[in-house]
């Protein structure tokens, strides 16, 4: 198998099947991409195909968002509180003030109803892009400068079934979903992504740079396993 790297969606696994007569794209159980070619189908075929089903992709990523329980109280990234409350209006609100995600459910509406989730959702997205633009760029240029490593810039994405990926062009992309970390994760997360500005491949060498960043990193690799990158 190999593979391609966009840096919207991160790593895409490629299969070559004599028995693939299109290019076909997937969700893998881990959010990831992967495509099915046919034996000697060039690879701008599956850019290409990437670059025009963008809007799909992202659709088809969400479809297979995990089940995730809801709970008044409950902690929202780094900074943010979900605040349920009762209310006698007819409709459901679901709004963001300063760090509290408050949500007004109508009589007869229970937090665990499908249409209520994705309100919520739509704005945990809001509040955990709004902590992660506060936070990521500005840690992210610490360890860097750290480590002596050089990037081009950042962009950050909650459409992706990885914690971030980094191009050839030197363009870190990071998933929101990092404020859902520990902050030990989150520097491995960084580390590891700033290490491919110097070796774009998972090589010897790459985790030799990642070791001599964070000793612990074989710990921290399989505690973020416990995490999914899904918001």
């Amino acid at each position: 198998m190999s593979t391609i790297t966009d840096e919207e969606f991160g790593l895409i696994t490629i299969r070559r099947s004599s028995r693939s007569t299109h290019v076909k794209i997937s969700v893998a159980p881990n959010g990831t991409l992967r495509a099915s070619l046919p034996l000697y189908a060039p690879l701008f075929m599956l850019k290409r195909l990437v670059k025009s089903s963008r809007d799909e992709l992202r659709s088809m990523i969400d479809s297979q968002l995990p089940k995730y329980t809801l709970e008044n109280g409950m902690a929202i990234g780094k900074s943010h509180t979900l605040v349920v409350s009762q209310t006698h209006k007819p409709l459901l609100s679901v709004t963001r003030n300063k760090q509290q995600i408050n949500v007004e459910l109508p009589e007869g509406v229970e937090l665990s109803d499908a249409a209520v989730i994705e309100n919520v959702r739509a704005v945990i997205i809001t509040a955990l892009r709004i902590e992660a633009k506060s936070y990521l760029p500005k840690r992210l240029a610490f360890l860097a400068r750290d480590m002596q490593c050089d990037y081009e810039r950042v962009r950050f994405s909650h459409a992706s079934g990885r914690w971030g990926s980094c191009s050839s062009t030197g363009t870190i992309s990071l998933n929101i979903a990092l404020m859902k970390l520990p902050h030990e994760l989150i520097d491995y997360v960084l580390i590891h992504e700033l290490c491919h500005t110097k070796q774009m491949n998972h090589s010897d060498q790459f985790w030799a740079l990642v070791a001599a960043e964070d000793p612990s990193y074989k710990l921290h690799r399989k505690a973020l396993k416990l995490h999914t990158p899904s918001v």
